[in-house]
């Protein structure tokens, strides 16, 4: 059963009226003011800006962290909203958990820069991490919805362009399918607070991020939907994903495949959880459990 703080969350959300549709920028405005505050502060991270080979990124620092070891972390937000500011908090969480520094990444956002100006900018930051001495299997490639299907796809293209890989994928609620034919699109629809379709679904977003009616850009496409990937070679994988969410089959698909492909996968699923519940990360019980168990996940490498 789900903690009283969960179920208060859950309430509050479920309670959000319909509002009148929103331009992108609104969206993302409104989510730098309400996303931070789902996750509790991690009194003891520093933040510092840095150029990631002309990504923005920021890294996170925390006191007795191996500064060698880094959780290289891409926000969600459908491709087309979020941030640094969204999430720094969140990638703080998991790399105390880990005992690493983190590196979290602003990659550009569709519609203004589609598939792939968001993979390049992955790619790019992580060449730039191991240019500063950072070895590839002290990486974790991390990321929520959007941003963990973009951290498989950065895993995807580099094993693909024969450069060095990281150590580890943590994926969190990830987005692998953008053609969204997995059952829980449907089966999931009336008990998902968070991810509330129109009658359009995610489609706006997925039109965004391919590059719109005239991109000649597959939605299966591997490297925009990494489901439809060849898996083989990825290193070790954790999935994390609740039971109350449009993208839970997103994520036991995602885990099947990886497990058929040879990929040490570990997938847990969450009872009544929603979309990325880790973000109540030192408020609610159950993001704070998994967030421990993705740093014990970790340390056990």
């Amino acid at each position: 059963m789900a903690s009283p703080e969960f179920e208060q969350v859950r309430q509050l959300l479920a309670a959000i009226p319909p509002g009148e549709p929103q331009s992108i920028e609104e969206r993302r405005q409104a989510s730098e003011q309400m996303w931070p505050a789902f996750t509790a502060d991690v009194e003891e991270a520093t933040y510092q800006p840095v150029d990631a080979g002309g990504v923005p990124a920021e890294w996170i620092r925390l006191p007795g962290a191996d500064d060698q070891k880094v959780l290289f972390y891409l926000h969600g937000g459908g491709y087309t909203i979020g941030s640094i500011v969204t999430h720094r908090k969140l990638a703080a969480h998991i790399a105390r958990a880990a005992g690493t520094s983190g590196l979290v990444v602003d990659y550009r956002l569709a519609p203004e820069n589609p598939f792939p100006a968001g993979l390049d900018d992955a790619v790019t930051a992580f060449e730039w991490l191991l240019a500063q001495g950072v070895e590839a299997d002290d990486v974790v490639l991390a990321g929520d919805s959007a941003g963990g299907g973009l951290a498989l796809a950065t895993a995807v293209r580099l094993r693909d362009e024969g450069r060095p890989s990281p150590g580890a994928i943590v994926a969190l609620s990830p987005w692998t399918d953008l053609a969204m034919t997995g059952d829980s699109i449907v089966t999931k629809r009336e008990v998902d607070v968070l991810i509330r379709l129109a009658d359009d679904g995610l489609d706006p977003e997925v039109g965004f991020y391919v590059g719109g009616e005239s991109s000649d850009v597959d939605a299966k496409h591997p490297l925009v939907s990494p489901l439809y990937a060849d898996l083989a070679g990825l290193p070790r994988m954790l999935v994390q994903v609740g039971t109350d969410e449009v993208l839970l089959d997103d994520s036991t698909r995602l885990a099947a495949r990886a497990e058929q492909a040879g990929v040490p996968v570990t997938l847990e699923v969450w009872p009544e959880m929603i979309h990325v519940f880790q973000m109540g990360a030192g408020r609610l019980p159950e993001a704070t459990e998994a967030v421990a168990r993705i740093g014990a996940w970790l340390r056990a490498g």
